[in-house]
C-alpha cells in the first residue's frame, strides 16, 4: 500500500481529528453503496479504509513513523522467529472506531449493513453489480395523464409492463431493479427516462388540463350542449346562453394524475369563432343597437 498520509491526503504532523475528517470525506465519496457501478472506486475505498486503519491506532502509526512496520502494518524487515507485532488482526490498541463514522456518515449503517463486510483480518468491498443500462420512453400526453400502462423493450429482448407514476413529466425516471447488466455482485438496475409528448391542444398546468374550445356566436348566444375532448374521451358539455369569450368553464376529475391521488380538472376556456366576411352577420350587427359601455371596468 502507498504512504498512508498520501492516501488519505494528510500531513505527517496531521492531528487525530484531521486524519479522521481526511477518512470521513473520502469513505463518504468512496462507499460502494455510491459507486455500484465503479469498481475502481470500491478499491480506492479498501484502500483509504487500510491507511486510516494504521494511523488512528497511535502505537502502528508511531510504529510506521519509526519506520518499524511498512503501510501494510507488517514488520519493515525481518526479525528472528518470524514476522513481529506489527501485522494486521483486528483493531487491538487504540484502533479505528469505524462504527462511529459509518453511523454518522451512512445513518447507521456500520461495517456490516450495506456497504462491506467486517474489518478484521483484512478488509475487501463487495463484488460490484453489474452496469446499469439506460432506456428511453416517450409517452402520449394522453397516457401520461391518465398514468395507462406502458410497454419497453429490455436489452435483453425481452419485454415489460410499466405503470407510470402519477404526476409523471419529462424527466421523470423509473428504476427497474436487476433490469441491467449481469456482475460479480448481481445485476444493474434499468432507469427509464420518461419523456412526454406535446399535444396538439391539451396544454398541462400543474395537475389541471387547459383547453380552448371555439364556439359559434349562436351557441354563445342562445346556448347548447357540444362535445368536449378530455383525455379520457369526448363528454358533452353544456354552455349556457350569453357565454362570452374567455368564460372557463371546470371538467371535474378530467385533469392529470396527482402524486397525492385522484386526478385534477380540465379547464374549458370557451373561445366565441366569429366568421369572417359574412355578408348575413354584418346586415344583422348593422341593424342591432347594443348601447352597453362594454369596457367601463377597464376605465376608457
Amino acid at each position: 500500500m502507498a504512504d498512508p498520509y498520501s492516501t488519505l491526503g494528510v500531513a505527517r504532523s496531521a492531528s487525530e481529528a484531521e486524519i479522521k475528517s481526511a477518512y470521513r470525506k473520502l469513505a463518504k465519496e468512496l462507499h460502494p453503496d455510491r459507486n455500484q457501478d465503479n469498481p475502481k472506486a470500491a478499491e480506492r475505498f479498501s484502500t483509504v479504509t487500510s491507511a486510516y486503519d494504521l494511523l488512528s491506532d497511535k502505537t502502528k502509526r508511531a510504529q510506521f513513523d519509526r519506520g518499524e512496520i511498512d503501510a501494510d502494518g507488517n514488520p519493515a524487515m525481518p526479525f528472528g522467529g518470524g514476522f513481529g507485532g506489527g501485522q494486521r488482526g483486528g483493531f487491538g490498541g487504540e484502533g479505528a472506531d469505524f462504527g462511529d463514522i459509518f453511523e454518522g456518515l451512512f445513518g447507521g449503517r456500520g461495517g456490516g449493513g450495506g456497504g462491506f463486510s467486517g474489518f478484521g483480518g483484512g478488509r475487501s468491498a463487495p463484488p460490484p453489480k453489474g452496469a446499469n443500462v439506460a432506456y428511453r420512453l416517450a409517452v402520449s400526453f394522453e397516457d401520461a395523464a391518465v398514468q395507462a400502462p406502458q410497454r419497453i423493450t429490455l436489452a435483453s429482448g425481452s419485454t415489460i409492463d410499466l405503470k407510470l407514476p402519477a404526476g409523471v413529466e419529462s424527466g421523470t425516471q423509473m428504476r427497474l431493479a436487476g433490469k441491467g447488466q449481469p456482475g460479480p455482485g448481481g445485476n444493474g438496475d434499468g432507469i427509464v427516462t420518461i419523456t412526454v409528448r406535446d399535444h396538439a391542444f391539451f396544454v398541462r398546468d400543474g395537475d389541471h388540463i387547459r383547453l380552448d374550445l371555439p364556439i359559434s356566436l349562436r351557441e354563445a348566444v342562445k346556448g347548447a350542449k357540444v362535445k368536449v375532448p378530455t383525455v379520457d374521451g369526448a363528454v358533452m358539455l353544456s354552455i349556457p346562453a350569453g357565454s362570452t369569450s374567455g368564460r372557463v368553464m371546470r371538467l371535474k376529475g378530467k385533469g392529470y394524475s396527482q402524486k397525492s391521488g385522484g386526478r385534477g380538472d380540465q379547464m374549458v376556456r370557451l373561445m366565441i369563432d366569429i366568421p369572417a366576411q359574412d355578408a348575413e352577420l354584418e346586415q344583422f350587427v348593422d341593424q342591432w343597437d347594443d348601447r352597453r359601455s362594454v369596457r367601463a371596468d377597464l376605465g376608457v
